[in-house]
Protein backbone atom coordinates (compact mmCIF):
# COMPACT_ATOMS: atom_id res chain seq x y z
CA UNK A 1 0.00 0.00 0.00
CA UNK A 2 1.01 3.94 -0.48
CA UNK A 3 2.26 5.36 2.74
CA UNK A 4 0.06 8.58 3.36
CA UNK A 5 2.89 11.93 2.56
CA UNK A 6 2.35 15.16 3.89
CA UNK A 7 2.31 18.07 1.51
CA UNK A 8 6.42 18.92 2.59
CA UNK A 9 6.83 14.53 2.01
CA UNK A 10 4.94 15.25 -1.61
CA UNK A 11 7.36 18.11 -2.41
CA UNK A 12 10.47 15.60 -1.10
CA UNK A 13 9.68 13.06 -2.77
CA UNK A 14 9.28 14.63 -5.86
CA UNK A 15 12.93 16.50 -5.59
CA UNK A 16 15.05 14.01 -3.81
CA UNK A 17 13.78 10.77 -5.89
CA UNK A 18 12.04 12.12 -9.17
CA UNK A 19 14.46 14.71 -9.54
CA UNK A 20 11.85 16.99 -10.52
CA UNK A 21 13.00 20.96 -10.16
CA UNK A 22 10.67 22.50 -7.85
CA UNK A 23 11.81 26.63 -8.12
CA UNK A 24 8.99 27.68 -5.83
CA UNK A 25 7.75 25.17 -2.96
CA UNK A 26 5.27 27.46 -1.52
CA UNK A 27 3.76 27.83 -4.57
CA UNK A 28 4.00 24.14 -5.17
CA UNK A 29 2.10 22.91 -2.33
CA UNK A 30 -0.49 25.46 -3.06
CA UNK A 31 -0.84 23.56 -6.57
CA UNK A 32 -0.83 20.00 -4.67
CA UNK A 33 -3.16 20.87 -2.15
CA UNK A 34 -6.02 22.45 -4.66
CA UNK A 35 -5.62 19.50 -7.27
CA UNK A 36 -4.17 16.88 -5.21
CA UNK A 37 -1.20 14.49 -5.62
CA UNK A 38 -3.11 11.62 -8.01
CA UNK A 39 -4.94 14.10 -9.92
CA UNK A 40 -1.76 16.34 -10.91
CA UNK A 41 0.88 14.41 -10.58
CA UNK A 42 -0.05 11.26 -11.47
CA UNK A 43 -2.21 12.00 -13.95
CA UNK A 44 0.13 14.10 -16.02
CA UNK A 45 3.50 12.99 -15.53
CA UNK A 46 3.89 10.02 -18.28
CA UNK A 47 4.87 12.27 -21.43
CA UNK A 48 8.36 13.83 -18.61
CA UNK A 49 9.37 10.52 -17.14
CA UNK A 50 12.20 8.59 -18.29
CA UNK A 51 10.66 5.25 -18.98
CA UNK A 52 13.91 3.13 -18.24
CA UNK A 53 14.45 4.67 -14.77
CA UNK A 54 11.11 6.27 -13.54
CA UNK A 55 12.20 9.33 -12.86
CA UNK A 56 12.05 13.33 -14.68
CA UNK A 57 13.64 14.23 -17.72
CA UNK A 58 16.67 16.11 -16.96
CA UNK A 59 15.18 20.28 -17.27
CA UNK A 60 11.57 18.84 -15.98
CA UNK A 61 9.61 21.50 -14.08
CA UNK A 62 6.76 21.16 -11.56
CA UNK A 63 5.48 24.32 -14.07
CA UNK A 64 5.60 22.09 -17.00
CA UNK A 65 3.34 19.32 -15.23
CA UNK A 66 0.75 21.59 -14.19
CA UNK A 67 0.81 23.54 -17.40
CA UNK A 68 -0.20 20.36 -19.32
CA UNK A 69 -3.01 20.17 -16.89
CA UNK A 70 -4.16 23.41 -17.17
CA UNK A 71 -4.06 22.86 -21.18
CA UNK A 72 -6.45 19.86 -20.44
CA UNK A 73 -8.62 22.14 -18.51
CA UNK A 74 -8.56 23.69 -21.94
CA UNK A 75 -9.34 20.84 -23.73
CA UNK A 76 -11.93 19.94 -21.25
CA UNK A 77 -13.90 23.04 -21.86
CA UNK A 78 -13.39 23.55 -25.87
CA UNK A 79 -14.83 19.67 -26.57
CA UNK A 80 -17.28 19.75 -23.43
CA UNK A 81 -19.01 23.06 -24.94
CA UNK A 82 -19.16 21.27 -28.80
CA UNK A 83 -20.35 17.96 -27.74
CA UNK A 84 -23.32 19.66 -25.88
CA UNK A 85 -23.85 21.61 -29.11
CA UNK A 86 -24.26 18.18 -30.81
CA UNK A 87 -26.54 16.43 -27.85
CA UNK A 88 -28.97 19.61 -28.33
CA UNK A 89 -29.42 19.04 -31.84
CA UNK A 90 -29.86 15.46 -31.37
CA UNK A 91 -32.22 15.88 -29.02
CA UNK A 92 -34.30 17.94 -31.07
CA UNK A 93 -34.05 15.70 -34.33
CA UNK A 94 -34.92 12.50 -32.30
CA UNK A 95 -37.79 13.90 -30.85
CA UNK A 96 -39.12 15.84 -34.37
CA UNK A 97 -38.69 12.81 -36.62
CA UNK A 98 -40.39 10.30 -33.43
CA UNK A 99 -43.58 12.92 -33.15
CA UNK A 100 -43.57 13.62 -36.95
CA UNK A 101 -44.94 10.13 -37.35
CA UNK A 102 -45.92 9.18 -33.78
CA UNK A 103 -47.59 11.78 -32.46
CA UNK A 104 -47.05 13.66 -29.32
CA UNK A 105 -49.07 11.36 -26.72
CA UNK A 106 -46.20 10.02 -24.08
CA UNK A 107 -47.84 6.55 -24.85
CA UNK A 108 -46.27 6.31 -28.26
CA UNK A 109 -42.78 6.44 -26.90
CA UNK A 110 -43.34 4.15 -24.33
CA UNK A 111 -44.47 1.22 -26.46
CA UNK A 112 -42.03 -0.98 -27.29
CA UNK A 113 -43.44 -1.95 -31.21
CA UNK A 114 -42.66 1.92 -32.27
CA UNK A 115 -38.68 0.56 -31.73
CA UNK A 116 -36.37 -1.88 -33.59
CA UNK A 117 -37.92 -4.65 -31.06
CA UNK A 118 -35.86 -7.50 -32.55
CA UNK A 119 -34.39 -9.82 -30.74
CA UNK A 120 -30.85 -8.31 -30.07
CA UNK A 121 -32.23 -5.01 -29.01
CA UNK A 122 -35.36 -6.37 -26.79
CA UNK A 123 -33.32 -5.92 -23.75
CA UNK A 124 -31.94 -2.52 -24.63
CA UNK A 125 -35.52 -1.12 -25.67
CA UNK A 126 -37.40 -2.42 -22.42
CA UNK A 127 -34.41 -0.94 -20.60
CA UNK A 128 -35.18 2.47 -22.17
CA UNK A 129 -38.42 2.38 -21.85
CA UNK A 130 -38.92 1.66 -18.09
CA UNK A 131 -36.16 4.71 -17.88
CA UNK A 132 -38.68 6.53 -20.39
CA UNK A 133 -41.79 6.07 -18.16
CA UNK A 134 -40.05 6.80 -14.66
CA UNK A 135 -39.41 10.43 -16.24
CA UNK A 136 -42.91 10.81 -17.81
CA UNK A 137 -45.00 9.52 -14.53
CA UNK A 138 -42.41 9.76 -11.51
CA UNK A 139 -39.82 11.57 -11.63
CA UNK A 140 -39.82 15.30 -9.28
CA UNK A 141 -36.53 16.17 -10.06
CA UNK A 142 -37.78 18.22 -13.23
CA UNK A 143 -40.23 21.29 -13.09
CA UNK A 144 -41.02 20.87 -16.40
CA UNK A 145 -42.05 17.35 -16.08
CA UNK A 146 -44.07 17.58 -12.79
CA UNK A 147 -45.74 21.04 -14.92
CA UNK A 148 -46.81 18.39 -18.08
CA UNK A 149 -47.85 16.16 -16.16
CA UNK A 150 -50.35 18.30 -14.52
CA UNK A 151 -51.47 20.00 -16.21
CA UNK A 152 -52.18 18.16 -19.50
CA UNK A 153 -51.24 14.76 -17.77
CA UNK A 154 -49.31 13.78 -20.76
CA UNK A 155 -45.46 14.09 -21.10
CA UNK A 156 -44.87 15.03 -25.25
CA UNK A 157 -41.28 13.17 -26.28
CA UNK A 158 -39.69 17.11 -27.19
CA UNK A 159 -40.06 17.82 -23.23
CA UNK A 160 -38.97 14.93 -21.83
CA UNK A 161 -35.53 14.54 -24.10
CA UNK A 162 -34.29 17.34 -21.81
CA UNK A 163 -34.25 15.60 -18.53
CA UNK A 164 -32.37 12.71 -20.59
CA UNK A 165 -28.90 11.90 -20.61
CA UNK A 166 -26.64 11.66 -23.60
CA UNK A 167 -26.60 8.26 -23.27
CA UNK A 168 -29.79 8.04 -23.27
CA UNK A 169 -30.49 9.61 -26.48
CA UNK A 170 -27.34 7.60 -28.16
CA UNK A 171 -29.14 4.88 -27.37
CA UNK A 172 -32.92 5.97 -28.44
CA UNK A 173 -31.31 6.71 -31.86
CA UNK A 174 -30.06 2.95 -32.11
CA UNK A 175 -33.35 1.26 -31.27
CA UNK A 176 -35.52 3.64 -33.38
CA UNK A 177 -36.92 2.26 -37.34
CA UNK A 178 -34.61 2.37 -39.87
CA UNK A 179 -37.18 4.99 -41.66
CA UNK A 180 -36.18 7.12 -38.22
CA UNK A 181 -32.95 7.06 -38.29
CA UNK A 182 -32.72 7.60 -41.99
CA UNK A 183 -34.75 10.84 -41.31
CA UNK A 184 -32.79 11.99 -38.82
CA UNK A 185 -28.96 10.83 -39.82
CA UNK A 186 -30.19 12.88 -43.44
CA UNK A 187 -29.51 15.95 -41.36
CA UNK A 188 -25.72 15.16 -41.57
CA UNK A 189 -24.94 14.94 -45.15
CA UNK A 190 -21.92 12.81 -45.57
CA UNK A 191 -23.20 10.62 -42.49
CA UNK A 192 -25.07 7.57 -42.88
CA UNK A 193 -27.55 6.17 -40.71
CA UNK A 194 -25.02 3.43 -39.29
CA UNK A 195 -22.33 5.98 -39.21
CA UNK A 196 -24.49 8.39 -36.99
CA UNK A 197 -24.69 5.82 -34.72
CA UNK A 198 -21.19 4.97 -34.29
CA UNK A 199 -20.21 8.95 -33.71
CA UNK A 200 -22.73 9.01 -31.11
CA UNK A 201 -21.63 6.18 -29.51
CA UNK A 202 -17.65 7.35 -28.90
CA UNK A 203 -19.54 10.81 -28.55
CA UNK A 204 -20.87 9.93 -25.28
CA UNK A 205 -17.94 8.02 -24.27
CA UNK A 206 -15.93 11.43 -24.48
CA UNK A 207 -18.80 13.48 -22.88
CA UNK A 208 -18.48 11.71 -20.10
CA UNK A 209 -14.89 11.64 -19.26
CA UNK A 210 -15.40 15.88 -19.67
CA UNK A 211 -17.96 15.98 -17.40
CA UNK A 212 -16.07 13.64 -15.06
CA UNK A 213 -13.21 15.58 -15.43
CA UNK A 214 -10.68 12.96 -15.89
CA UNK A 215 -7.92 13.58 -18.00
CA UNK A 216 -8.74 13.98 -22.06
CA UNK A 217 -5.51 14.91 -24.27
CA UNK A 218 -4.19 11.20 -24.27
CA UNK A 219 -7.75 9.44 -23.54
CA UNK A 220 -8.36 6.74 -25.57
CA UNK A 221 -12.24 4.91 -25.51
CA UNK A 222 -13.75 1.24 -26.44
CA UNK A 223 -15.34 1.99 -29.06
CA UNK A 224 -13.96 3.58 -32.46
CA UNK A 225 -15.88 6.20 -35.34
CA UNK A 226 -15.95 4.47 -38.28
CA UNK A 227 -13.47 4.97 -41.33
CA UNK A 228 -13.68 8.09 -43.54
CA UNK A 229 -12.45 9.95 -46.48
CA UNK A 230 -10.38 12.45 -44.14
CA UNK A 231 -8.74 9.26 -42.83
CA UNK A 232 -7.35 8.50 -46.26
CA UNK A 233 -6.63 12.11 -47.08
CA UNK A 234 -4.73 12.91 -44.08
CA UNK A 235 -2.50 9.76 -44.69
CA UNK A 236 -2.93 8.49 -41.24
CA UNK A 237 -0.54 5.78 -40.98
CA UNK A 238 -2.11 1.85 -40.68
CA UNK A 239 -1.49 -1.11 -39.49
CA UNK A 240 -3.33 -3.44 -42.00
CA UNK A 241 -6.86 -1.94 -43.00
CA UNK A 242 -6.97 -0.35 -39.55
CA UNK A 243 -5.90 3.46 -39.52
CA UNK A 244 -3.65 4.20 -36.19
CA UNK A 245 -4.87 7.52 -35.50
CA UNK A 246 -8.49 9.03 -35.48
CA UNK A 247 -10.56 6.25 -34.16
CA UNK A 248 -10.54 5.87 -30.25
CA UNK A 249 -8.48 8.87 -29.49
CA UNK A 250 -9.11 12.20 -29.15
CA UNK A 251 -8.47 13.63 -32.82
CA UNK A 252 -11.31 11.16 -33.83
CA UNK A 253 -13.64 13.80 -31.96
CA UNK A 254 -11.87 15.93 -34.17
CA UNK A 255 -13.05 14.39 -37.24
CA UNK A 256 -16.44 13.70 -35.97
CA UNK A 257 -16.74 17.32 -35.27
CA UNK A 258 -16.11 17.83 -38.87
CA UNK A 259 -18.91 15.71 -40.01
CA UNK A 260 -21.39 16.71 -37.34
CA UNK A 261 -20.64 20.76 -36.83
CA UNK A 262 -21.13 23.24 -39.20
CA UNK A 263 -18.83 24.66 -41.44
CA UNK A 264 -17.80 28.03 -39.26
CA UNK A 265 -18.30 26.02 -36.05
CA UNK A 266 -15.84 23.84 -37.10
CA UNK A 267 -13.56 26.35 -38.16
CA UNK A 268 -14.19 28.00 -34.95
CA UNK A 269 -13.67 25.02 -32.85
CA UNK A 270 -10.46 24.51 -34.66
CA UNK A 271 -8.85 28.09 -33.99
CA UNK A 272 -9.30 27.69 -30.33
CA UNK A 273 -7.82 24.61 -30.38
CA UNK A 274 -4.74 25.64 -32.75
CA UNK A 275 -4.73 28.59 -29.68
CA UNK A 276 -4.49 25.99 -26.87
CA UNK A 277 -2.31 23.61 -28.60
CA UNK A 278 0.38 26.86 -29.16
CA UNK A 279 -0.28 27.95 -25.57
CA UNK A 280 0.30 24.27 -23.87
CA UNK A 281 4.24 24.46 -26.29
CA UNK A 282 5.12 27.74 -25.42
CA UNK A 283 4.77 27.55 -21.67
CA UNK A 284 6.48 23.46 -21.53
CA UNK A 285 10.23 23.68 -21.01
CA UNK A 286 10.32 20.06 -22.47
CA UNK A 287 7.48 18.71 -24.82
CA UNK A 288 8.07 19.14 -28.59
CA UNK A 289 4.83 19.54 -30.73
CA UNK A 290 5.57 15.94 -32.51
CA UNK A 291 5.01 14.48 -28.57
CA UNK A 292 2.36 16.60 -27.48
CA UNK A 293 0.50 15.29 -30.73
CA UNK A 294 1.22 11.74 -30.53
CA UNK A 295 0.04 11.52 -26.58
CA UNK A 296 -3.79 13.20 -28.22
CA UNK A 297 -3.49 11.06 -31.45
CA UNK A 298 -3.05 13.52 -33.92
CA UNK A 299 -1.23 12.89 -36.77
CA UNK A 300 1.64 16.13 -37.59
CA UNK A 301 -0.77 17.50 -40.53
CA UNK A 302 -4.05 17.60 -38.34
CA UNK A 303 -4.68 21.06 -39.19
CA UNK A 304 -5.62 20.05 -42.83
CA UNK A 305 -8.38 18.43 -41.95
CA UNK A 306 -10.08 21.79 -43.19
CA UNK A 307 -8.35 21.47 -46.52
CA UNK A 308 -10.48 18.77 -47.72
CA UNK A 309 -14.03 17.97 -48.54
CA UNK A 310 -15.95 15.19 -46.67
Amino acid sequence: MKPFLTYTQQINKLIYEKHLIISDIKKAQEKLRDVGYFTLIGGYKTLFLDPMTRVYREDTHFEDIYNLYEFDNRLHELFFRHLCQIEKKMRNLISYAFCEVYGERQSAYLSTSNYNYSRKNQRGINKLVKMMSQLANSNTDYDFLIYQRRVYQNVPLWVLVNAMTFGQISKMYAFLPASIRSKISHNYVHVSERELEQYLKVLVLYRNVCAHNERLFSHKVYSEIPNTKLHLKLNIPQTGTQYLMGKKDLFCIVIAFRYLLSKDDFKEFKKELIRSIDKCLSQSHCISELKLLNAMGFPANWKEITKYRI
